[in-house]
This record gives C-alpha cells, sequence and structure tokens, in this order.
C-alpha cells in the first residue's frame, strides 16, 4: 500500500503520518541532551585553550553533518523503519542486521531513556533545591522516583498514539531550542561576563590521546543525527522528508552547541570552566546571578524531556522492523489496534529503561556505549559503497553531495576516534565488543528455531 507500513504476521500497518517538521524535531530532539549541558567543562579539563574546546565542537559537527547526508542516501535506497538493521540486513548478512538490533534493544536506546531522565531528576533538584528541602538520606531514592515516574510518564504518551506524541515531541523540541537560543543568545548580548576570548594556550599542553578522547565526549553529544532514519516507515513522502530533516536538524544543533559554548567562555574564565560537569547552570548563574541560575536550570532540565520522548519515539521502531523479519520477539511487531504504535515494543523499552534508572548511573556506560553504537553506523556508511554497486534503490536514491570524499570522511574520522576510544579506554571498549558478539549465539540459536 502506498502509505502503510506492513506489521509483523500481517498484522495492522503503520501508516506514513509522520511530516518534515515533525521528523526534524525528533533529529533536534535526539542530538540534543545530557551532552552539550554536561561535557564542555570535561572537554576543557582536557584541552589548554577554549579555541580547542569550540574546533572540537566544529569538527564533531561536521562529522555528523557527513553521517547525517550519507544516511540521506541509505534511507532513501531502503525508506523503511530500523534505520542500520534494514541497511545491515541487505547490504552484508542478516546477522549484522541482528546485531546491530540486539545492539539497541539491550544498550541503545533504554539506556538514554534512563540517562535524560536521570539528568532531568538532577537539573529539576538543582533548579529547586532552594525552595524543596528533602533529608539527604532520602535525595538519592527521591531522584531515582522522579526518574522513574517522568520515563513511565512520557511512554504512556507515546503508547497513546502518534498523533499525540507527535505534537508534544514539536512541543518540546520548540521548547528546548528557544532555552538554548535564549540562554545563548541574551547571555551573549547581555549576560554578565566579558566577550569570550578565544586562546589555543593558556592551560597546559595536551596530546592526540587527549584531543581524540574530547572528540569522544563531543560525538556523544552529536549522537542522534541519524534519528529520522529509524521512523523511515512512517514518514511522508519519505525521498523529501528524510534529506530535509536529516540536514537541516543536524545543522540547527552545530548551530546551537557553537552559541552555548560561546555563552560559557563568555559567562566564565577557561579556568573556572574546566572539569565541571553543570557547566551550563554554572555559566548561567555566573551571567544572570543565583536566582535566575537556578530557574535555567529548571527550563534545562524541561529541555531534556525532548530527548527522552525523541529515545522513546525512535527504539520500538527499531524493534519492530526485527519482528516484522521475524528475527525478534513477536509482541515487537504488534501494532495496537487503535493507536496505530508499536505498543508492546513502547511499553517494554520504558520497563527497561526503568530497571536501568534503578538499579545504577548513566555515566559509567558513556564510552561503553559509544563504541558500541559507533560500530554499525561506520558499517552503514561504508554500506553506500556496496548499494551503488548493486544499484539498491536507485529510482528513489538521493545521492549524497560530494562523494566519495564525505563519506570517507566520515569512516576515517570515526575509525580514528574508535581507535582513541580503545586505546585510552580499553575495558569499556572491549566489554561493548563482547556485548556485541554476544548476539552472534542469540541469532545462530534465533536462526535454527
Amino acid at each position: 500500500m502506498k502509505n502503510e507500513q506492513t506489521g509483523a504476521r500481517g498484522e495492522r500497518p503503520v501508516r506514513r503520518e509522520i511530516g518534515v517538521f515533525t521528523a526534524t524535531s525528533v533529529v533536534v530532539a535526539n542530538i540534543i541532551g545530557t551532552g552539550i549541558f554536561t561535557t564542555t567543562g570535561i572537554i576543557s579539563g582536557m584541552l589548554p585553550g577554549s579555541a580547542w574546546v569550540l574546533l572540537c565542537w566544529g569538527l564533531g559537527g561536521l562529522l555528523a553533518i557527513a553521517g547525517a547526508l550519507c544516511y540521506a542516501e541509505l534511507s532513501t535506497r531502503m525508506p523503511e523503519e530500523g534505520a542500520e538493521y534494514v541497511y545491515l540486513k541487505r547490504l552484508y548478512h542478516p546477522m549484522l542486521g541482528f546485531l546491530t538490533g540486539w545492539t539497541s534493544f539491550i544498550v541503545g536506546f533504554s539506556a538514554p531513556i534512563a540517562a535524560a531522565a536521570i539528568g532531568f531528576s538532577e537539573y529539576m533538584h538543582a533548579g529547586l533545591a532552594g525552595g524543596v528541602s528533602v533529608d539527604a538520606a532520602w535525595l538519592p531514592f527521591v531522584k531515582k522516583g522522579v526518574a522513574v515516574l517522568i520515563i513511565v510518564l512520557f511512554t504512556a504518551i507515546h503508547y497513546a498514539g502518534r498523533r499525540f506524541g507527535s505534537r508534544v515531541q514539536i512541543l518540546l523540541t520548540a521548547l528546548k531550542i528557544a532555552i538554548i537560543l535564549g540562554l545563548s543568545g541574551f547571555g551573549l548580548a547581555a549576560g554578565g561576563g566579558h566577550l569570550p576570548s578565544v586562546s589555543f594556550g593558556g592551560g597546559g599542553s595536551f596530546d592526540w590521546i587527549s584531543i581524540g578522547t574530547a572528540m569522544m565526549l563531543v560525538m556523544f553529544a552529536y549522537s542522534g543525527w541519524n534519528a529520522s532514519a529509524y521512523i523511515a516507515g512512517e514518514l511522508t513522502e519519505p525521498r523529501r522528508t528524510l534529506p530535509r530533516s536529516l540536514a537541516i536538524g543536524t545543522l540547527v544543533v552545530i548551530v546551537l552547541y557553537i552559541a552555548i559554548n560561546l555563552f560559557v567562555f563568555k559567562a566564565l574564565p577557561f579556568e573556572s570552566v574546566r572539569g565541571e560537569i553543570t557547566i551550563v547552570e554554572r555559566a548561567a548563574v555566573g551571567a544572570f546571578g543565583d536566582w535566575m541560575g537556578r530557574g535555567i536550570s529548571v527550563m534545562i532540565g524541561v529541555a531534556l524531556l525532548s530527548s527522552l520522548s525523541a529515545y522513546i519515539i525512535i527504539g520500538p521502531r527499531v524493534y519492530f522492523a526485527m519482528a516484522r523479519d521475524r528475527l525478534f520477539f513477536p509482541f515487537a511487531g504488534r501494532v495496537h489496534p487503535h493507536y496505530n504504535v508499536p505498543s508492546r515494543s513502547i511499553a517494554i523499552q520504558g520497563a527497561i529503561a526503568v530497571f536501568m534508572v534503578a538499579v545504577g548511573s548513566f555515566e559509567q556506560l558513556l564510552v561503553y556505549l559509544g563504541f558500541a553504537l559507533g560500530i554499525f553506523p561506520w558499517l552503514a556508511v561504508f554500506g553506500i559503497f556496496i548499494a551503488r554497486r548493486r544499484r539498491i534503490g536507485e529510482e528513489t536514491a538521493v545521492r549524497v553531495w560530494g562523494y566519495p570524499v564525505l563519506p570517507l570522511f566520515f569512516l576515517a574520522g570515526t575509525l580514528f576516534l574508535m581507535a582513541i576510544a580503545f586505546l585510552n579506554r580499553p575495558f569499556e571498549s572491549s566489554a561493548a565488543v563482547i556485548t556485541v558478539l554476544a548476539g552472534v549465539p542469540c541469532y545462530l540459536v534465533w536462526v535454527r528455531t
């Protein structure tokens, strides 16, 4: 059917109802999350000057836009739900498709949902600490409780239908952009501090391991540039909607990231930025005073809900695509008869995220996740060369600009960062590889049975 996507085992199809504005908002919301609000201070502790920090954010943006443009070609050649799962299955082998879905199911989406919920809880506590008193012994449980409640709430919102969920997503993304634009624009124009003095020196020395590690954190903050490709099967006019949403969404984020970093370096001297995690709150307090800084902290917490919402939208579509091919649990491919969404996938993903909030912090998993999830986009972008040789989807493809330079730039840059990650954090990187490989026997058992 022209505007429908068939469900697993001939069940109710998924309609193409998501337009370019919602798809772009999903990209923006999926990229902008905890990364931009926490990593600038950590990166500054690794590098000798603010210019190096801005250079890392700019280079990370170039890698992200290169990946987004490559995915625009892949997703228009294969405009189906599932993104890397679909590409790797068709271009390489079904097992690689299964492994990307396996990794996504275990940690790829549920863990970022948990992290965004925890980030929301932390920022809300920081903003409301002056007006809400909680006993120190109970504070960790209260924070986790708030995070669990917000996951349950947004899981219910997206369970209740695509139309209502899309409106919520657009609203939250617009609110997030307004917060960042207002914070950076007003802060640069009228906030306290001095115009940022951009310098390559003054804070010590660095080596390639340092800049590579800093870039790993930057790319974590940019992760999500491929978001709308995951819902390709539900997009109206995917040939037009996919490239526009991927490119426009990523470009918007690059501008916002540079702006927020300029605001930070205007509000705070470089030496006081280094090593700070809650850097945006510190900058807001420095620029506007304590009362305004706390209010901005609350707004940042609200902004994180946009990312949480986007993750809840995207993840179940991967499981849906796998179940449709009978390579995953059948419940993941079932579409709700009334709400017309993969409802059981949404529910189980929410349950996993709640479990992750309950058992620990996401911070220890950042390098682990970044390495594990970096493998499959690399293979997908390399697949452009395979797709062109096999002439897959030639009649619908939007060809990537700058071929083959742009794909090669993404492949070389990403491979370099993964090598740095392995050298700098071998334990977490090895654990990521083991997690991926653990899916191989699962795939073999699944196929056999």
